[in-house]
């Protein structure tokens, strides 16, 4: 085994686990998930069957990963954010199968008790606010917040927020330039 599995932690059988993975205290990993390499899922976290995780994940404490959400690489997953994977569930309503889907592109971040309501994609690098309840897709780079979330900027690879002249915006931390038009960044 080429992967930290914690003695607390159960991982089922029928698994792919990539090199580097580690998996903390009280977690369960389900059948039929993929795990990319050196990914890291922390404290009393659930990834359900189906599951497809990038590689470089980071999950934090408190994430259960829902059937029909898959994660690119660099996808940072804050403390006890939430994941749906059923629109109108009913509990004497068997709607098992019936998974809406939720993809999170290359490098989102999604903060601490955000909730990502299922079918709503979240575009590579954006920047989920911490507590904000995602209703729609959030586009590439950019920062939402709030309860539902609306867009209040853009953000760099690195999660600094942009700031547009022209069209042009400069990373503080890279030096990379971004360049936005008709509403869509670009790393140039």
């Amino acid at each position: 085994m080429d992967y930290y599995v914690h003695p607390t932690a159960i991982v089922d059988d029928g698994c792919e686990i990539a090199a580097n993975v580690k998996i903390w205290h009280f977690c369960h990993i389900m059948p039929g998930c993929k795990i990319g390499e050196a990914c890291n899922i922390g404290q009393n976290c659930v990834i359900f069957p189906e599951v497809v995780l990038g590689r470089n994940v980071k999950i934090q404490n408190n994430v259960s990963v829902y059937t029909g959400v898959t994660c690119d690489d660099d996808v940072f997953l804050g403390p006890s954010c939430v994941f749906t994977n059923v629109t109108n569930p009913r509990s004497a309503v068997n709607r098992r199968g019936q998974y809406s889907r939720t993809h999170v592109g290359k490098g989102a971040t999604i903060g601490a008790n955000a909730t990502i309501v299922c079918g709503h994609n979240v575009g590579e690098y954006a920047f989920i606010g911490a507590g904000a309840v995602v209703t729609k897709d959030v586009p590439a780079y950019a920062l939402v917040v709030g309860n539902p979330a609306k867009q209040s900027g853009w953000m760099s690879q690195h999660g600094h927020r942009l700031i547009f002249k022209d069209g042009i915006a400069k990373c503080p931390e890279s030096g990379w330039e971004y360049h936005l038009e008709n509403g869509k960044v670009n790393k140039v």
